[in-house]
């Protein structure tokens, strides 16, 4: 079970790290962090690094490929060298899935048209200018495409993968060993639910 994972510049760090966690865990995983070029790649923060150990043009298949999002792939959408590499690894997949603004990416290579996903919820219309539907799932499967919503939900795509490529006992064991057993202290986590304050708050950091 080859698992490639695309770093880039300014990637959401959780987007990556989440399914890592989860995914490590499958019979057989050898996952593949791979890059432009290979070495260190910064998150969007600037204070997490970690390692592409490939460069994109040394990885021609892989059996899932997992695109992160982030404030990087804005500047990817339009990156013919990069959606070409995505397009060319999902025509050996038996999984290709994205997490966040991950979905842009799939999107901009042409793979989401006129399906059904999902993203972070700020990037909607963004995703839909690529010719997708959006949905605002937590998870969305289509076909062997799927696409996770924002950040914290590629947790929830990895679960989901790891019951179809093995069995439910052994995503539920998955679970258990990173106690995964969410009871955040509040009720704020998409916009319909956030208070006013909240979403007002977060447009401002936005716009910075």
């Amino acid at each position: 079970m080859r698992i490639v994972m695309p770093l880039f510049d300014r990637f959401t760090a959780l987007d990556v790290v989440g399914p890592y966690e989860v995914l490590r865990f499958l019979p057989d995983a050898e996952i593949v962090f791979a890059a432009a070029t290979p070495g260190p790649v910064r998150d969007g923060a600037g204070r997490l690094t970690l390692t592409a150990e490939a460069a994109f043009a040394e990885i021609a298949s892989g059996d899932l490929l997992l695109v992160p999002g982030g404030p990087g792939t804005r500047g990817l959408v339009h990156d013919d060298a990069l959606l070409g590499w995505i397009r060319r690894l999902h025509g050996t997949t038996t999984w290709t899935t994205s997490v966040c603004t991950g979905s842009l990416l799939l999107a901009a290579a042409g793979l989401l048209d006129g399906l059904p996903a999902t993203t972070h919820w700020n990037a909607a219309d963004l995703l839909e200018s690529f010719g997708a539907s959006y949905t605002p799932e937590r998870v969305v499967f289509q076909g062997k495409i799927v696409t996770a919503a924002g950040v914290s939900s590629g947790i929830d795509m990895a679960l989901s993968l790891v019951e179809l490529l093995t069995d439910r006992t052994t995503a539920e064991a998955v679970q258990l060993a990173i106690e995964y057993d969410p009871r955040p202290p509040f009720d704020a986590g998409s916009p319909d639910k956030a208070p006013r304050e909240a979403r007002d708050l977060l447009a401002r950091s936005l716009r910075r």
